[in-house]
């Protein structure tokens, strides 16, 4: 087994075991040979920033404004759909469903197989149970009800995307664990089997039972624990069946590798894209819905093909925008594009092949925007930062 120490911190009371551990020996000299990692952390494709310099006390003002906090979360009850055991027992028609679970969280069943992305159980999104963003809808089926996964593929270590109680729910269902570069040591340090874990560099492939997954750029950052240097790499996925492919980006700003990604393994049957959490405070680490097509459009190589299932949205107050926003924004500008998009409730399974209706159910649960909920058929919906931007 791969040695690996839990993560630092000034205090032993503030190293709580969702921390994770840090990556040592044969695992931590494999990192230092990306050349992703330079001069002691893992950097992206083209700079970023985090967090724009100057913006802590307006977005605090932003975050805590009474109006910004209504608009931050539904008025009603987040509509969950719960699949009985039949759903999961009957096969894809079409040999591929995806079922968005909330946020990030999407269990793709392709060619045979059943694979887990970024899956977060957790009632909050951070290293204690206590304080942390809340969901804000109950999880749609249960771990123990979940059946057999062949596959748990991570995009990075935030905790909106890496939860240690939902990997070590996950370890009896005896899945493959598929990760970037150094989350390995989180995965061993919380029980899993060294021998069920693979670690993968941007660009490297491995392949199980039938399917190739390949960790692909993205650009974003990492962190558990206090903030430090980026020691462990982040990703986005594509995984390719015999007869299907598809992609999930985890969290990225928009950079060109979405068209590189394309040509080196598009088109794409589906993708699952990260369209909320977005901010002017953070522009280049996060995508608007705007972006988030034409991410979408790149991947195509530029054709309006396949479907693509907006993730990242719905279940934690993470950002400034109103919570209806990114699932509005997100329909007009595929709509506009030619871009078919789904938009599922929680839960709910679909196949790309025959993506259901668009009906914008979250509408019925959100504060209105100040002009109203534009006509949804007669005209692309415009939202307020459409209107704040003149477009």
């Amino acid at each position: 087994m791969t040695a690996s120490r839990p993560r630092r911190v000034g205090l032993s009371a503030l190293r709580p075991a969702s921390f994770g551990a840090e990556p040592t020996g044969e695992r931590l000299a494999r990192m230092r040979r990306s050349p992703q990692f330079v001069d002691g952390q893992f950097r992206n494709p083209v700079p970023t920033r985090q967090l724009l310099r100057g913006s802590a006390l307006p977005m605090a003002r932003t975050q805590l404004s009474r109006e910004g906090r209504l608009r931050r979360a539904p008025v009603g009850r987040i509509p969950v759909h719960r699949p009985a055991a039949e759903d999961w027992s009957r096969r894809p028609a079409s040999g591929l469903r995806l079922t968005w679970m909330g946020h990030a969280s999407v269990l793709a069943e392709i060619d045979g197989r059943r694979v887990l992305f970024d899956p977060v159980w957790g009632e909050r999104c951070s290293p204690f149970t206590w304080v942390g963003p809340r969901r804000m809808h109950p999880v749609p089926v249960g771990l123990d009800e979940l059946g057999p996964v062949d596959a748990v593929v991570i995009s990075h270590d935030h905790y909106d995307h890496l939860d240690m109680p939902t990997v070590q729910g996950l370890i009896r269902t005896g899945a493959a664990f598929v990760v970037p570069l150094g989350i390995g040591a989180d995965l061993e340090f919380w029980g899993v089997p060294a021998e069920r874990i693979t670690e993968l560099d941007w660009h490297e492939s491995t392949r199980l039972g039938g399917l190739t997954l390949t960790a692909t750029p993205a650009q974003h950052f990492c962190g558990r624990g206090l903030r430090g240097p980026q020691h462990t790499l982040w990703a986005s996925w594509v995984v390719a069946g015999p007869d299907h492919r598809v992609y999930h980006s985890g969290d990225t700003g928009y950079f060109p590798g979405f068209a590189e990604i394309g040509v080196a393994h598009g088109p794409f049957d589906a993708t699952m894209i990260q369209i909320g959490a977005y901010s002017d405070f953070w522009p280049d680490v996060h995508m608007t819905p705007a972006q988030g097509v034409r991410s979408h459009l790149d991947l195509q190589r530029g054709e309006p093909g396949g479907v693509l299932l907006p993730i990242h949205w719905g279940t934690f107050n993470l950002a400034p925008h109103p919570w209806a926003e990114p699932a509005d924004w997100t329909a007009s500008a595929a709509r506009k594009a030619g871009v078919t998009s789904a938009h599922p409730r929680p839960g709910e399974p679909f196949e790309p092949a025959d993506p259901p209706a668009v009906h914008p159910w979250w509408r019925e649960i959100a504060v209105p925007p100040v002009q109203g909920w534009p006509a949804w058929q007669e005209a692309p919906v415009r939202t307020e930062l459409d209107l704040a931007a003149g477009a």
